[in-house]
This record gives C-alpha cells, structure tokens and sequence, in this order.
C-alpha cells in the first residue's frame, strides 16, 4: 500500500469520527476542540491532493481564527447541561430526510469517483530537474491575486479595518460618573496663582 493511499484512509477516518463526536456529545468544550480536529484532518486531506493554498488558509483561518473563537465563547458563556426530553415522533422526520439526502449524496459520490482505484500499479517516474521551475499553488494565486485583483484585495483590507474599529468603538462604554481631564480647561488656566506661598507664625 502506497504511503499517500495510506494516508488518504487515515485522514477519512479521524475526520469521520471527530465529526461523529462533534454532534454526539453533550459538552460544548468538547465538540470544539474535536471541530478543531476535523479540520486539521481535513487540511491534511487537502494537503494531499495538492490543494496547499486551501489547506493553509483552512487551517489559518478556521482553526486559528474561528475554532478559537467558538472555543472561547462558549468558555465564556459556560453552558450548562440541560437534560430534554423529546420524543422520537418530533425528530424523527427530520433526521429520516436528512439521512436520506446525505445518502443519496454519498452514492453519487461513489459512482463518480473510483475510491479504491486510487492505487497506482505501475509506478510513474518524474524528472524533478525539469518540474522544479513550475509553479506551485500558492504561488499562482499570489501572482493573480495582487497582480490582477490587487485593488479588490485593497478594498476587502480597508473594509475588514473599517469593521474592527466599529466594533471597537462599539463595545467602549462612555460612563458619565468617572472624573476625566479637560484639556482645554488645563490650557487656559492662570499659571500666576497656582502657587500661593503662606507664612506660618512660630
């Protein structure tokens, strides 16, 4: 068995069942952190099929931006475990469609792609000394994104700043109770009598 086939199973696998905890378990920390699983799987699957621009920004953003959010907000909130009772009748129907659609979406995939011809029986020999002058992924999409869309990739910036400081501004709380300094009373005050000398009787 070739490593990347190898590989290809193990990531599947992880990610299956780190997704199947993230819906099976009662405490919110926990399907977070096994989230934050599930996509570094992912990105590991990415990694392999080439993709490394994706597997890079999913992992830059969805683990070290959102995940890390998710995670602290609900540390934050601190849910509490609620125990709810329901009944097979009102959940069932939905949960009947939703099996069926993924069903129908998982033949579909198997019907298209060979998953188990993955495996190379005659080996394929790459002259690197020629393959080492194109260019990568990453590299592509740098070259197009601040070359040819350079002014979107601006604007997206400015207004991503403009976002942060209105959050920023947003989340201040102006209290009226708290003594603050006037600058301009400062300014216009008389230096002449800010020093008073007094004599003191022995």
């Amino acid at each position: 068995m070739q490593t990347d086939f190898f590989l290809y199973f193990l990531f599947s696998s992880f990610a299956l069942l780190a997704s199947l905890m993230v819906i099976s378990l009662s405490n919110a920390v926990h399907s977070v952190l096994f989230l934050i699983l599930v996509f570094c799987n992912i990105a590991g699957l990415l990694l392999l099929l080439g993709a490394e621009f994706l597997s890079f920004m999913l992992l830059i953003v969805y683990v070290g931006a959102i995940a890390v959010l998710f995670l602290f907000v609900v540390m934050m909130l601190n849910v509490k475990k609620t125990s709810i009772n329901l009944s097979i009748f009102s959940i069932g129907p939905i949960g009947i469609i939703t099996f069926f659609i993924l069903f129908n979406q998982l033949v579909g995939v198997f019907n298209d792609f060979d998953t188990l011809g993955l495996k190379q029986n005659d080996l394929i020999w790459i002259s690197w000394i020629t393959e080492h002058t194109n260019l990568t992924n990453i590299e592509a999409v740098g070259q197009v994104l601040y070359t040819k869309y350079n002014f979107l990739f601006i604007l997206s910036g400015l207004i991503l700043l403009v976002a942060m400081l209105g959050a920023i501004v947003l989340t201040m709380h102006q209290r009226t109770d708290v003594k603050k300094q006037k600058i301009e009373l400062q300014l216009n005050r008389n230096f002449g009598g800010a020093v008073k000398f007094i004599n003191l009787r022995k």
